[in-house]
């Protein structure tokens, strides 16, 4: 691709669309730096693994950069105003952060292999709520806006 039709396709793209996969690079970028942390912990291991929480962190991380690409197209093709995007592409991304950010936690200070165990309080329980509607109605509200520009 020329830098022309790459600036071309760049000016096409609203705001919303361009910071989400510039948020998905960085994700990507962060999930390779935990591999590289992973890949340390396996080489310096007796049994050749690593923490289970560094490898959740670096698994979870690669998979939210891709899922964050989902959301910039959901929100690319969106009918919906540029602040509704903003929002739903948002709100998921803080708790993917949200999510590696303890997983990187649990793996460096190797206090559990369960953060679920012993069963967690109230805080831990709304947090888990609070990203099941985050996550999944951000993404709802992004398809909804799909099917409503296809519906035309």
């Amino acid at each position: 691709m020329s830098s022309d039709s790459a600036a071309s396709l760049i000016d096409s793209l609203d705001g919303v669309t361009i910071a989400t996969i510039v948020a998905a690079g960085v994700l990507l970028a962060w999930a390779m730096l935990l591999g590289v942390w992973k890949y340390q912990q396996v080489m310096a291991s007796p049994d050749g693994q690593a923490h289970v929480y560094v490898d959740i962190a670096h698994r979870a991380a690669l998979m939210y950069s891709f899922a964050t690409l989902v959301l910039a197209a959901l929100a690319a093709l969106s009918a919906w105003p540029s602040w509704v995007n903003a929002i739903s592409v948002a709100v998921p991304l803080i708790f993917f952060v949200g999510a590696i950010g303890s997983y990187i936690l649990h793996g460096a200070l190797r206090d559990t292999e369960n953060q679920f165990s012993p069963r967690p309080g109230w805080l831990i329980k709304g947090f888990m709520v609070a990203l099941i509607v985050g996550e999944v109605g951000g993404t709802c509200v992004l398809v909804a806006g799909v099917i409503a520009a296809w519906a035309g």
